[in-house]
């Protein structure tokens, strides 16, 4: 594996863990502030509070939806394995945490599609 390879890699996976911490500090504030459990209507209401958060609700929601089929697309395409934690990941952490960890997952196995390739060879 090359060394710029190498780098998506981890940027992938670092993103991957921003995108799971940031997102679950965010969403204990919620449950301080708003508690004494996450209340879904509540969330769902807040983030469409004024024209701004409307508009990257919308965004994240239009966004991550057209990804998400991408997501499974690939994933059957490039035979990948542990699809699960992705979609798992998804619903039960963050959006932010999944998408960078499929990516992560991808370039692993695009890394390993092409080293068969070459044993072959």
């Amino acid at each position: 594996m090359n060394k710029t390879a190498k780098l998506l890699q981890w940027t992938y996976l670092i993103l991957a863990l921003l995108g799971a911490i940031l997102p679950t500090l965010a969403n204990i504030h919620f449950v301080i502030e708003y508690g004494p459990g996450f209340d879904l209507v509540r969330f769902i209401e807040l983030a469409n509070v004024n024209s701004a958060s409307q508009s990257l609700s919308r965004d994240l929601f239009v966004a991550s939806t057209a990804i998400f089929i991408w997501i499974i697309s690939e994933s059957k395409r490039l035979k990948m394995k542990n699809l699960w934690i992705v979609i798992v990941g998804t619903f039960t952490i963050a959006f932010a945490f999944s998408a960078p960890l499929f990516l992560y997952l991808r370039e692993r196995r695009l890394a390993e599609i092409n080293n068969e390739k070459l044993e072959t060879s």
